[in-house]
């Protein structure tokens, strides 16, 4: 039995036929053509490494700029100027040495300028007892400065107050400074105010002195029964290097991370020297973060907001590493 094909519908069209591929471009055969393909490869990373070479200069430029530019606001304190003071008043140097930002302590080196009364002029030497009493009382407490002796430096501790928890911004003020001297001993011993000047400067901080008085208002700069402030504030040059520092710490679990999430689901290929790898960035933490200029004590914001963070992000991504070891291995 045969089947009548005149009945069955006709064949669909055929579709449009597709497009013949284009020709793959064939490599040059002459000298010169093979030149010139190699000059056009050459020049492309010439110009990428001469890019990438403009960046990191520029970078580092820049970064210059900026610490040397930030730098400018800090300084020295205006030196001695002896001719202040007048009639009986004693002029109280505070040489600035060091800030304990933890103890919250102001070292300073104290050295008296008494009147020319008290000093023995064939030999340049106190023909007097001095004594130095600082308000608030220093930790020293008064401070003496025996007779047949030239004024030598002494040093003590006054107190700052600040929170240092808050580095890099953190603040300190002090409280209210002033001196009384007091010239010989026994029944002839007498008392005389003194006129405090603080000088030099602390490495990495913007010092400000302001004087007061008794109200809390600011006093004329000549006015010798006013009081001092010390006020220290982080210089801003160095915070260019803390900011540096920080972003190298948030680069390691970023880049930690970026490598093992593909390895862990299967996108990359399992390696595994990168173990070394994760725990060099691992043990580089702590290095890290006690190199940040000031050393901020342990448990402040910085530990809080960066360093657990980077700690986890990097714990992190060497448990996924030995997940994708595990898998690897079965």
């Amino acid at each position: 039995m045969t089947t009548d094909t005149s009945q069955l519908p006709p064949p669909p069209p055929p579709d449009d036929e597709a497009p013949a591929p284009e020709p793959e471009e064939e490599p040059p055969t002459t000298r010169f053509g093979r030149f010139q393909a190699a000059f056009n490869r050459r020049k492309r990373n010439v110009l990428i490494a001469v890019g990438v070479m403009v960046v990191v200069v520029g970078a580092y430029a820049l970064s210059l700029f900026a610490v040397h530019y930030l730098q400018r606001s800090a300084g020295p304190l205006p030196p001695l100027d002896l001719s202040e003071g007048a009639g009986n008043y004693t002029i109280v140097q505070l040489r600035l040495d060091e800030l304990k930002t933890s103890a919250n302590r102001l070292t300073v080196d104290v050295l008296v300028y008494p009147p020319d009364s008290t000093y023995d002029k064939r030999f340049d030497v106190l023909a007097k007892d001095v004594a130095v009493r600082l308000y608030p009382t220093s930790d020293l407490g008064d401070l003496v400065f025996p007779i047949g002796k030239a004024p030598a430096q002494v040093q003590t501790k006054i107190e700052a107050h600040g929170d240092p928890g808050n580095w890099p911004f953190d603040k300190y003020t002090t409280e209210k400074i002033s001196a009384d001297t007091f010239i010989g001993t026994g029944d002839g011993r007498r008392k005389y105010p003194g006129r405090v000047e603080v000088t030099g400067s602390l490495e990495g901080w913007d010092v400000g002195v302001s004087r007061v008085n008794d109200n809390g208002d600011a006093a004329p700069a000549g006015d010798d029964d006013a009081s001092l402030v010390i006020t220290l504030k982080r210089a801003k040059g160095p915070l260019v290097f803390d900011l540096a520092i920080i972003a190298v710490l948030i680069a390691l679990p970023t880049l930690a991370l970026w490598v093992a999430i593909p390895m862990v689901l299967g996108r990359r290929k399992f390696v595994p020297p990168f173990g070394t790898w994760y725990a060099a960035m691992l043990f580089a933490v702590v290095p890290l973060r006690n190199f940040l200029p000031g050393s901020p004590p342990a448990g402040s914001w910085i530990d809080q907001a960066v360093v657990q963070w980077v700690l986890i992000g990097l714990g992190t991504a060497m448990t996924l590493y030995i997940i994708a070891w595990v898998r690897q291995g079965d």
